[in-house]
């Protein structure tokens, strides 16, 4: 009898022990997503090579990760469409795939924007610009084949990309030139047409800037007056070591949501390189090498690592803290090798801007995200 109760007693913990070691391995694997749960979606932009799955340690970050993608270059207008009438969806239809496979929810980026447009797009074959009537018909023709393409597939679109500039007023582009404030209003609608259950966002760096803040809320009050469909603000998180300030961030959440759409934080990535050019995150903003911006060739010092998780950290919890209004926080980039600012505004530097580093490893602020030990908090009261 004591030998039966023995053998029950042996059993009864060998099963206590593989459930235990199963919620140790459990919990070893969760990721971002897991830790913020329904709070908002966890994102990231990924390469042609990433969805090609040519680097499959960083294809298991992604799915570990990450419950919502975004192409970082494959589905803007240049790429899709380099001469006119003629699409190439091979790397786009791979992207999309890749999203329904793994259940993410999937962006497309970007629509309208006047940086990597083909050369085409808003001239004719003299150089000169086009007329409105043959710009609109190029937009739509554009925004509703691809958007069509994709119809209950992409979720959200950022249908304009950065047309507001840091004083606020409307970014003097071709589509500006052509068709004033109008081409933003026509191409939500274009959007909305194709498919009528995406959602429309803006997207636009600096939106920390009081200027640029209000010129956005009075362009998202505009197409809301118009009964023209608008459902987000990306905020591209492009920061560094000493920009954005955090309250001047917040006031652009809080004054976004205030005007009636979801919040994105997008493109989120923070250089710990010195800069001598200011905040900018405009791509055609480029210098000459030098240096003395370049430091950190080998390794990034421990101070220095130590300012820049502390800092990722504190936004990230003004993130958690906002999550009534924001609906996806998204790094530009899986690991600091597939960082822009690498080359951005000078070729050849090494930067360390994005969670995971060069080796594939988890940044000590995402290492305390992955142990719950990352909460909002209020910020510290300004005199």
């Amino acid at each position: 009898m004591l030998k039966k109760y023995f053998v029950k007693f042996l059993c009864a913990l060998l099963l206590l022990s593989l459930a235990s070691n199963s919620y140790a391995q459990a919990k070893k694997m969760r990721g971002l997503k897991d830790e913020v749960k329904s709070r908002f979606l966890m994102g990231v932009a990924l390469t042609d090579a990433q969805v090609a799955n040519r680097f499959p340690e960083k294809t298991e970050i992604i799915k570990r990760h990450f419950n919502s993608i975004v192409a970082e270059n494959t589905m803007k207008s240049g790429f899709l469409q380099p001469r006119e009438g003629e699409f190439n969806f091979e790397a786009a239809d791979a992207f999309v795939e890749f999203g329904l496979k793994n259940k993410m929810f999937i962006i497309g980026h970007t629509l309208i924007w006047h940086s990597q447009l083909p050369d085409w797009f808003c001239v004719d074959s003299d150089g000169k610009n086009v007329s409105a009537d043959v710009l609109k018909k190029r937009m739509k023709a554009h925004i509703q084949t691809v958007v069509g393409r994709y119809k209950g597939k992409v979720k959200g679109w950022d249908v304009v990309n950065e047309a507001i500039e840091g004083d606020g007023s409307f970014r003097k582009s071709k589509f500006y030139e052509i068709l004033g404030e109008e081409f933003i209003e026509l191409a939500f609608k274009y959007v909305h047409e194709a498919d009528p259950n995406a959602e429309l966002y803006y997207n636009d760096y600096g939106m920390d800037g009081e200027k640029k803040r209000d010129g956005v809320v009075a362009l998202v009050k505009n197409l809301k007056k118009k009964r023209i469909r608008i459902d987000g603000v990306g905020m591209q998180g492009h920061m560094g070591l000493v920009h954005p300030d955090i309250a001047e961030f917040e006031k652009s959440i809080n004054a976004f949501s205030s005007a009636g759409v979801k919040v994105m934080i997008t493109e989120w990535d923070m250089s710990a390189l010195p800069s001598a050019w200011g905040a900018s995150a405009n791509i055609s903003d480029t210098q000459e090498f030098n240096a003395k911006y370049n430091p950190y060739t080998e390794s990034l010092p421990e101070d220095v690592s130590e300012k820049w998780n502390a800092r990722m950290e504190e936004f990230f919890r003004l993130f958690l803290r906002h999550s009534n209004s924001i609906s996806r926080v998204a790094f530009w980039g899986v690991s600091d090798d597939d960082s822009w600012l690498n080359n951005f505004p000078m070729r050849g530097r090494t930067d360390y801007a994005l969670a995971f580093s060069r080796d594939l490893k988890p940044k000590p602020f995402v290492e305390k995200i992955l142990k719950g030990k990352v909460r909002e908090r209020a910020l510290p009261k300004t005199k």
